[in-house]
């Protein structure tokens, strides 16, 4: 395999541009903690994996350098494009810690996330955490390549960007919906909880104006939503669990619809 590389560079590229696109934008393998170099390294080595099918397969290589060109960029859209639906289901998480840290009152203490590169709450650093330990338990790494990577190369080219843009675009609004409206879900629980306590500490207030509960309704919503996201934690690790399943079902749907469009 290795003789027939000079041979069919060009395909190779095609691919090598793809999966590189794709390790730049998925989640974690994307953060600037990870060295580029390991980034290039294992683009290459998984597309040295695919190389023999796609090859096999067949891809037809346009003779202008212009057409090729357009190609190559066509397979690094379609690799950013499949990264980015994996970040949109891995905000999730990042999401709902945004919703806990408000109702808490933990919206001015942020953290640097060293992953997203962008400074989050500290309740959704810590569901983060979680969401990269569910994502390495259930396989993520693994489900990145074989469905990212083999599965969109026998679904899709880069001319399916033109010809199913309507699919693409769709898949995508459905994904950032269904972003917003997971995350609700997720924070429903200890949203209500707090929000209980809220309307508790009010009727208190009102009922006897000389206890000052303004100071002490804080540290009272702080240990509530801690007590309950403890005891709801194996819950929330199912729920990402789900979530992350389903990301990836969506993704093979997508292919699915496409290559039975093609076919």
């Amino acid at each position: 395999m290795i003789s027939e590389l000079p041979a069919n560079a060009q395909v190779f590229f095609l691919i090598f541009a793809r999966v590189l696109a794709l390790v730049e934008t998925a989640p974690l393998l994307s953060s600037e903690s990870v060295p580029q170099i390991a980034k290039v390294a294992l683009a290459f080595f998984a597309s040295f994996l695919v190389f023999p099918w796609v090859q096999a397969a067949g891809y037809p290589i346009p003779e202008l350098g212009l057409d090729y060109a357009l190609l190559a960029l066509g397979e690094a859209l379609i690799g950013v494009l499949i990264g980015f639906f994996l970040i949109l289901v891995y905000s999730v998480f990042q999401l709902a810690g945004q919703f806990y840290s408000l109702q808490m009152g933990f919206g001015a203490s942020e953290v640097f996330d060293p992953l997203a590169q962008i400074e989050i709450p500290i309740v959704g650093q810590f569901l983060n955490l979680v969401a990269m330990l569910i994502f390495l338990l259930v396989g993520g790494f693994q489900k990145v390549f074989l469905t990212g990577v083999y599965r969109s190369f026998e679904a899709m080219r880069a001319v399916d960007l033109v010809i199913y843009r309507n699919d693409i675009i769709r898949m995508t609004l459905l994904g950032m919906t269904r972003l917003f409206e997971q995350s609700l879900v997720i924070s429903f629980p200890i949203l209500g909880i707090l929000f209980l306590v809220s309307v508790t500490t009010g009727l208190l207030a009102k009922a006897s104006p000389q206890m000052n509960l303004l100071t002490l309704g804080f540290p009272i919503s702080i240990g509530t939503a801690f007590i309950v996201l403890f005891l709801m934690l194996p819950i929330l690790a199912e729920t990402f669990s789900a979530i992350i399943d389903y990301g990836f079902a969506e993704l093979l749907r997508l292919f699915s619809s496409i290559w039975e469009l093609r076919t």
